[in-house]
Parts: C-alpha cells; sequence; structure tokens
C-alpha cells in the first residue's frame, strides 16, 4: 500500500495529557546485553505506538508488564533485522492480551529499494495467505495488519500519516546507506517526540526539518567521530559531533541517543564532549526499561 492518511483504531486519551517514551531496547545489531532499537509512545500513561520492533522487544514488554491493549499503530524507521525482527513476536503479544476481538494494525514504514522490499510486502510475507505466520491473524484476536509504504527519496515532502485528535504523526525521508529509511515525529498536544532511525549525514537536513523545536529527538549514535570507527560506517550512521549540530539547528529540548554499540559505552565521555561543542541542551544515554517523558526529567530507569 502507498502513502496514506490514516486515522488511530482506538478511542484518544483526553486532551491535555502527556507524551512520554519507554525505551524497549537501546541496542543495535551486535548481541552485548541490550535488545535491539524499539520503543513504546505513551499518551497519559497508555501505551500507543510502537517505533521500531527490534529483537528483544517482546522480551522487555513483558519484563517490564506493558498493556499492549491499545497499540495499534507501528512505525518502522527501516527494515533491517535489528529494528524490524520482533514484528512477529509483537503480534502475538498484542494478540494474546487484546480485550477485543478484533484489532486493525497500521504498520508504516519505508517503500522498497534494492534488496529491500516494501514495508507492505513485508507484512504480505510474514502474515497474509501464504506468508510465514499466516496464522497469526487468527491467534487470540482476529487481525487486520496493513502495511503503508513511504516515500525514500530526500527530495520527497514531509507526510502526515495520523492526524486525529491532539495526536499527529508525520514521517519523512532520510538516508541509510541501501537500506530505505524514515525518521518520525509523534506530536501529541504541546509535546512531541521525534526518531532519527539509523541515518547517515546526508539526511541530516531533513531530520532538522522535522524536529524543529520538538521536546525529545531520539538520535541513533552507533560510531564515533572519524577516524575512530569503521570508515565504511560513515556511509551509514551519523558521528556525534554532527549530532550535536543538528540538535542544535533543530533546536529540540532533550537528546537522547540511542542504538549504542559498544565503543560509544566505553566512550560516553568523549561522544558528551563531541556533541556539547554545539548543542547545549541536556543529552541522555538511553537503556533498555528507561522511561522518559517529552517535556520532563527521567521518570524510571
Amino acid at each position: 500500500m502507498r502513502f496514506a492518511l490514516l486515522l488511530l483504531g482506538a478511542a484518544l486519551p483526553m486532551a491535555g495529557g502527556s507524551l512520554s517514551l519507554v525505551v524497549l531496547g537501546s541496542g543495535g545489531p551486535r548481541p552485548f546485553g541490550r535488545a535491539g532499537s524499539s520503543y513504546l509512545i505513551e499518551i497519559n500513561g497508555t501505551p500507543r505506538i510502537l517505533v521500531d520492533a527490534g529483537p528483544g522487544a517482546f522480551l522487555r514488554i513483558g519484563e517490564m508488564k506493558l498493556d499492549l491493549d491499545q497499540v495499534d499503530t507501528i512505525l518502522l524507521t527501516h527494515l533491517h533485522i535489528d529494528h524490524s525482527g520482533d514484528l512477529p513476536g509483537f503480534f502475538k503479544a498484542r494478540a494474546l492480551t487484546a480485550s477485543a476481538s478484533s484489532i486493525r494494525f497500521n504498520v508504516f514504514g519505508p517503500s522498497g529499494a534494492g534488496q529491500f522490499p516494501n514495508t507492505s510486502r513485508l507484512v504480505n510475507l510474514l502474515f497474509e495467505k501464504g506468508g510465514a505466520w499466516e496464522y497469526q491473524k487468527t491467534f487470540g484476536a482476529d487481525e487486520e495488519i496493513r502495511g503503508v509504504d513511504l516515500p525514500i527519496d530526500l527530495k520527497s515532502s514531509e507526510k502526515t500519516l495520523v492526524e486525529t485528535g491532539e495526536l499527529r504523526i508525520t514521517a519523512i525521508a532520510t538516508h541509510h546507506g541501501d537500506c530505505p529509511s524514515v525518521a518520525y515525529r509523534v506530536d501529541y498536544g504541546a509535546e512531541s517526540i521525534t526518531f532519527s532511525g539509523d541515518m547517515d549525514p546526508s539526511a541530516v537536513p531533513n531530520l532538522v526539518h522535522l524536529a524543529k523545536g520538538c521536546s525529545l529527538l531520539v538520535f541513533h549514535c552507533a560510531v564515533l567521530d572519524p577516524p575512530k570507527s569503521p570508515s565504511q560506517l560513515y556511509a551509514l550512521h551519523t558521528p556525534p559531533r554532527r549530532i550535536g549540530e543538528a540538535a542544535r539547528d533543530a533546536g529540540v529540548k532533550h537528546l537522547l541517543l540511542s542504538h549504542i554499540a559498544p565503543d560509544i559505552e566505553e566512550s560516553s565521555r568523549s561522544v558528551l564532549q563531541s556533541i556539547g561543542v554545539s548543542y547545549k541542551g541536556p543529552v541522555t544515554f538511553a537503556h533498555d526499561k528507561m522511561k522518559i517523558a517529552a517535556n520532563r526529567d527521567l521518570i524510571r530507569q
């Protein structure tokens, strides 16, 4: 399915509430104690939106005893395994705890290119007739799982995906080597969270446009400043100094670094110093099971 404006199926919380982020996974493709990148967005304390579904998200949901009953929107930044590998596990968890007999999901993600399929094709390959887990759509609850393919050309304009009540979700194309990718922004009332996903510096102008003035920017930090990381990784990821410049240019209120690699953990002080050259706001390193309010300090670790 190509891009379309959609409305959330579940009833919205009352206006004037709060927006918060639960970090299910703060790691990347290497297994070193962090789940793969995955986040839940809560509105007034109720989980509503899943952003990426990296391996380990299913486990973290159970450990935190999170209620998925109102989650019906999934935002995939790209289709690398460390961002989408637990998608089947999420659907299973959601269906087995559903209070309703039927659920409608909208799965947003990039259009395909090269070795990567459209997001809608991924959904079909997993869950539609003849798919790997066709049975899932009738296991626990009757499910309709709709894939929505988003533009991936850096010249394409920002798109509104969801607009209902005080909730608005927008997306813009980014660039992650040969893997199609997009960034997302979720606004609720006066609060907002932007997700960079994995992206190289060529997409920074698009991200700055999307993230202007947002409450919380979640930026994936997987490399050190050149030349301290393998050279090929700079065609995939944005280094700390450029992250600081992007956060400054966007005027974000709080920066959360995620998709952490082992060398980032080991060099956290130098990463903060590099970002601090340009960005003077608060910077936090994400870790699994962290919860942050969009307009407040850390709630729980």
